[in-house]
C-alpha cells in the first residue's frame, strides 16, 4: 500500500503563530502528531508521504501516487480539510479520515469520505487496517473504549523536516479529570487521565533527542497535572535525570488547570525537569460565570495570585480568556483587560465563546433553541454559533476593545515588563548563538523598530531591558516578536464591520 497522510492548514488565528515564525525561518509552530503517531500503527511494508499544508502544497502526483489518503485534522482546520476532499474525489481518490473533527462531527463528513475511523486509533484503527488486507473494509470505525496509551507506538519522525518547525510535541496523558461545560475534551478522552509510564515517556525523549532535535518540546495534554501523585513520584524526576544526563536539549511546555499553583512542590519539580511555559484557562474573573460554564477549579481564589505565584517559580503562563458567558456583565470587558494587563499574562488568548459540537454547552444551548450554526474552531475570528444573551454589538464592540487594548504596543509592552517584574526563572543552559538568531533580531530592529506603528514603544521597553534587566534581553526579543503577531491577528479579526462572521 502506499499511503498519504495530510494535514490540512490552520487558518491565521493566535495559536499560529504565523508571523511571528517568519522572523525564525520557521514555517509551522508544531508538527502533526497524530498523523506521525497513526502513520507508526500502519504495516511497516507501506508506503508513507506525508504533506503538511501549512507550508506545503497538495498536488495532483501526491494524490495518484496513492492508494489511499489520510487525513487528521481538529476543528479549526475544517475549510481546509472540505478544499481537500473535494480534490482527492476529483482525482478519485479512496479517503480516509479520523481525528477530532471528524469523531466529533462525522455526519458532516460521512457522504464524503470512504472510510471514518473515528475515536482514539489505537482501538479502531487495527480492525480498519485488518478489513482492508481482507478485502471488507466497512465505512465507519467507532468506539467508546479508551486504551493504555502506553500500548501508543512512537511516532514516525522520519516523515518530517523538523528544520520547519519551530517545536516538537510529545503527548504524555489523555483525558481530564475536570467537566467545563464549553470544552469537547471530555468527550473525546474522558474525565479519568490515563498516563504514560516513565519508561515510555523517556523512550519518546530519546526518539527526539536521536534526531536530532533540539529546542522546544510541547508536552500535548488535556491537563498535565491530571495525576500529580504519579508525577511527583515518577514522572519528574525521570525527566529531571534524562535532562541532566541529556545537558538539557530540550525546554517544555504544557497545559495545566491554575491549582498548580496550590502546589509548591509540583512546581519545583516542574522548573527543574525544564518546563518553561504552561497554558491556563483562566476564562474569566467574573465568579457567576466561572459557576456557569463548570469552571469549579477557578472558583473562589484569587487568579492574579495564583498567576504571579507561578511567574515567581519560574514557569510563564500562556492564558486562556472568554467573553459572552450568559452570566457576563456589561462591565466584562474593562474587567478582563484589568486582569489581564495586572497579571502579566503576555500571551492572553482571549476568544468568544462557542458551543462545539457534542459539549453541555450545546446541549443546553440547543434544547434552549440559541444554537445557529456550526462552530468553526476559531473562536478569535469574531463568530459566533449561538444567540448570546448579550446584545449582539456590545458583544462584538467589547471583544473588539479587549484585543485592541492588550495587544497595542503601549498595553502589550506595559504587560511584558508587568511579567518580567515577576518572572524569577531557574538558572538553565545558555543556549548558543545562532545564525537564526542573529538573523531574527536584525528584522526585529527593522519591522518593530522601524516599520510597525507604536514604535516608540518598542524602543522604550528595549532601553528598558537592556539597562534594568539585561538578563531578559533575549526573552524581550522573543516577546516583541509575539507582539507583533498578535497584532497582526486582532488586526484581521476586528477591521471587519460588526455582523461580518455571524
Amino acid at each position: 500500500m502506499k499511503i498519504l497522510l495530510v494535514y490540512p492548514q490552520y487558518p491565521d488565528t493566535f495559536w499560529s503563530f504565523r508571523h511571528a515564525l517568519k522572523f525564525v525561518s520557521k514555517k509551522a509552530a508544531f508538527p502533526p502528531l497524530g498523523l506521525v503517531t497513526v502513520a507508526s500503527m500502519l504495516p511497516e511494508d507501506w508506503e508513507k508521504k506525508l504533506v503538511d499544508l501549512n507550508f506545503s502544497n497538495l498536488t495532483d502526483k501526491d494524490i495518484k501516487w496513492a492508494d489511499y489518503v489520510f487525513i487528521s485534522a481538529m476543528a479549526v482546520q475544517a475549510d481546509s480539510v472540505r478544499k481537500v476532499i473535494k480534490k482527492c474525489k476529483q482525482l478519485e481518490a479512496k479517503i480516509v479520515v479520523g481525528g477530532p473533527l471528524f469523531t466529533m462531527e462525522p455526519d458532516e463528513f460521512k457522504n464524503e469520505v470512504d472510510h471514518l475511523v473515528l475515536n482514539e486509533a489505537e482501538i479502531t484503527l487495527p480492525g480498519f487496517l485488518s478489513d482492508l488486507q481482507n478485502g471488507c473494509a466497512r465505512h465507519i470505525y467507532t468506539s467508546k473504549e479508551c486504551p493504555d496509551i502506553n500500548s501508543t507506538p512512537i511516532p514516525d519522525w522520519s516523515l518530517l523536516d523538523m528544520s520547519k518547525y519551530s517545536s516538537m510535541s510529545i503527548q504524555y496523558s489523555r483525558g481530564c479529570p475536570f467537566d467545563c461545560e464549553f470544552c469537547d475534551i471530555v468527550i473525546l478522552n474522558g474525565h479519568v487521565p490515563r498516563t504514560k509510564n516513565k519508561e515510555n515517556l523517556l523512550r519518546e525523549f530519546n526518539a527526539l533527542y536521536d534526531k536530532g532535535w533540539r529546542g522546544s518540546v510541547l508536552i500535548v495534554d488535556d491537563n498535565f497535572i491530571g495525576n500529580k501523585k504519579k508525577l511527583k513520584a515518577e514522572i519528574l524526576p525521570a525527566i529531571i535525570e534524562w535532562m541532566q544526563q541529556k545537558k538539557y536539549p530540550f525546554w517544555l511546555d504544557t497545559e495545566a488547570s491554575i491549582n498548580l499553583a496550590d502546589d509548591e512542590e509540583l512546581m519545583q519539580l516542574m522548573v527543574k525537569a525544564s518546563f518553561k511555559t504552561v497554558f491556563v484557562g483562566i476564562e474569566t474573573p467574573c465568579e457567576e460565570s466561572l459557576a456557569e460554564c463548570g469552571k469549579s477549579q477557578n472558583k473562589n481564589r484569587d487568579l492574579v495570585n495564583a498567576v504571579k505565584k507561578l511567574h515567581n517559580r519560574g514557569l510563564q503562563v500562556h492564558g486562556g480568556f472568554i467573553v459572552g458567558f450568559d452570566n457576563d456583565p456589561i462591565s466584562i470587558f474593562d474587567n478582563q483587560i484589568n486582569f489581564i494587563q495586572k497579571s502579566g499574562i503576555v500571551t492572553a488568548m482571549v476568544g468568544l465563546l462557542n458551543a462545539p459540537a457534542g459539549t453541555k454547552l450545546y446541549q443546553r444551548l440547543k434544547k434552549e433553541n440559541r444554537i445557529t450554526k456550526n462552530f468553526t474552531g476559531n473562536n478569535t475570528d469574531c463568530s459566533l454559533n449561538f444567540i448570546p444573551k448579550m446584545n449582539y454589538d456590545t458583544l462584538m464592540n467589547g471583544y473588539k476593545s479587549i484585543l485592541n487594548t492588550i495587544y497595542s504596543p503601549k498595553g502589550y509592552y506595559e504587560r511584558v515588563s508587568n511579567f518580567l517584574d515577576e518572572y524569577k526563572p531557574r538558572a538553565g543552559r545558555v543556549v548558543g548563538l545562532q545564525l537564526d538568531h542573529i538573523k531574527a533580531f536584525v528584522r526585529v530592529m527593522w519591522i518593530l523598530g522601524f516599520k510597525e506603528n507604536g514604535r516608540s514603544h518598542y524602543w522604550r521597553f528595549l532601553v528598558k531591558t537592556i539597562f534594568k534587566r539585561p538578563r531578559f534581553f533575549t526573552l524581550s526579543i522573543t516577546m516583541a516578536i509575539y507582539g507583533f503577531h498578535f497584532r497582526k491577528v486582532v488586526e484581521q479579526y476586528t477591521k471587519a464591520p460588526i455582523g461580518t462572521h455571524a
